[in-house]
């Protein structure tokens, strides 16, 4: 099993047996707190990653404040924490932590915590100003396993801001269709009536009088696929409907899980294969320069490359999966500007220019010199054939 994972269960556990007992603010911190902040690599005796008690100074604002806890990556203050005692209720406390964040335009997270219960914030609406709403709510006293996998993104060795609010946006999309769907389940509006009917190739004209006759019908449906896909999920012993009429052995095999992790093999040429390392790469590229900048990845039998427009000539970066040392190489020359970027992100340089990438998450280190790269790459100027004597 999964190490994290388990250790965010048995925190769970923890959180679950000591709760009761943490009747103060100080306790709250010790016992379930720091703890946490341990499992996410923030170990609370290492001052380069957590300080007790920052300042946040904001003009305007109180003299001196300061938030229980600031995070740290790479010397920077990524995430703001403000604690509480398990008995006290969260929602009174956003305008402070609120005060915390907008100060610290580097900050792009904060959370405030009574230890059982944790609500993570960001500025999805407006930059550096937090949001009234968190994007993210974890109760270790009712622990959703859904969320697991969602809080490996704040440990400090995978903590990336872009990604992490890319995680924000989608959990905002995740609960609003969840309640849109939700709602139209339970109560079939008119709209979500016409569709099922449209969809069932109903020989009819979608009147109002109809379709208020077969909302009743609908619901129904609804109730009845509902309770289908629970029994099917749960047992497998025979077929959705009588009807069907299908014996066990005209049924088709069950399909193999696909291993997300797993190699791919190009089809035409078995020298290539393509790592979940590679397409994580690819993932992380996308995350930085969004979805409009134009790039695509290739594999090659030598190297795993970012491409922009698919042109070849065109290439952002080069990754070289050596088992040892792997590392990227960029299209633009690396300055003396980019260099200190790379030592300040806490990565080093290889042979050749290249830059040693242990974990492709950690590109986002260096999103200075991926956009570089990016413009690089648009500038046609770059790429006109010089006129040879």
């Amino acid at each position: 099993m999964d190490g994290f994972i388990e250790r965010m269960r048995k925190h769970a556990e923890h959180v679950k047996k000591v709760a009761a007992h943490c009747t103060t603010e100080e306790t709250t911190k010790q016992a379930l707190i720091l703890p946490l902040l341990d499992i996410l690599g923030f170990s609370p005796f290492d001052p380069t990653k957590v300080k007790a008690e920052y300042g946040a100074d904001f003009p305007g604002a109180k003299n001196s404040e300061r938030v229980d806890y600031a995070l740290f990556c790479h010397g920077v203050p990524v995430m703001f924490i403000e604690a509480k005692g398990h008995y006290e209720k969260l929602t009174n406390h956003c305008p402070q932590l609120s005060r915390y964040f907008n100060a610290t335009p580097e900050v792009t997270i904060a959370a405030i915590t009574n230890g059982q219960e944790w609500r993570f914030f960001t500025d999805l609406n407006n930059k550096n100003l937090m949001d009234t709403t968190p994007f993210l709510t974890v109760d270790f006293g009712n622990m959703d396993t859904a969320f697991l996998q969602r809080l490996r993104r704040f440990r400090h060795d995978e903590f990336q801001p872009e990604a992490l609010r890319t995680l924000a946006e989608e959990t905002v999309y995740l609960n609003a269709f969840t309640e849109v769907i939700s709602g139209s389940l339970r109560d079939p509006d008119i709209e979500f009536v016409r569709y099922v009917a449209g969809r069932a190739n109903i020989q009819r004209q979608f009147n109002a009088k109809f379709l208020e006759g077969i909302t009743p019908l609908v619901k129904q449906a609804v109730e009845r696929s509902v309770s289908n896909m629970v029994v099917s999920g749960l047992s497998a012993k025979a077929p959705a409907t009588a009807a069907d009429a299908l014996t066990a052995e005209s049924l088709p095999a069950p399909i193999a899980p696909v291993d997300p992790t797993a190699d791919i093999v190009d089809a035409d040429n078995p020298r290539i294969v393509t790592t979940y390392v590679e397409r994580r790469l690819f993932e992380v590229v996308k995350e930085i320069l969004g979805e409009e900048a134009e790039v695509s990845a290739k594999d090659t039998e030598s190297y795993y490359t970012i491409l922009y427009q698919g042109k070849v000539n065109r290439w952002l970066l080069r990754y070289l999966a050596d088992k040892r040392q792997p590392c990227i190489f960029v299209c633009v020359p690396l300055t003396e500007q980019h260099k200190h970027e790379i030592t300040r992100a806490g990565l080093q340089m290889g042979a050749n220019n290249s830059i040693l990438l242990s974990q492709p998450e950690h590109l986002a280190r260096i999103t200075g010199i991926v956009f570089d790269a990016l413009h690089y790459c648009q500038d046609d100027g770059n790429f006109k054939r010089t006129k040879t004597e």
